[in-house]
């Protein structure tokens, strides 16, 4: 399975930002999305996740209300709309891939996020 996330960028603080992350290779195995950051000197955090069907989505406590993770199968592409970022949403996203949310064992490159106040 191989990952390639994009769409990363400068934005200010309210605006909005729309990461995709293409998936290929041998599919199998990913079933489950995931997206990630991690910013300087903190741990990585799930952001959201999501299964192929898009019945079965996870959202972190900060991010809730404000991004929405979805999926475009026949583009084998998930999504993450970022919308009324803060200063703290800065971070490196990673997109994920894995049979379940406790084995994302797949991972794209990173993409960078900073939001300027």
């Amino acid at each position: 399975v191989q990952l390639q996330a994009y769409g990363g960028g400068l934005v200010q603080a309210g605006g909005s930002l729309r990461l995709s992350c293409v998936v290929s290779g041998r599919t199998l195995g990913a079933n489950v999305m995931g997206w990630f950051r991690q910013a300087p000197g903190k741990d990585r955090e799930r952001v959201a996740t999501i299964n192929w069907s898009g019945f079965s989505i996870t959202y972190a406590n900060s991010v809730k209300g404000r991004f929405t993770i979805s999926t475009d199968s026949p583009k084998a592409t998930v999504y993450l709309q970022m919308n009324s970022l803060e200063p703290e949403d800065t971070a490196v996203y990673y997109c994920a891939a894995g049979p379940s949310i406790l084995s994302l064992r797949y991972w794209g490159q990173g993409t960078q996020v900073t939001v300027s106040s």
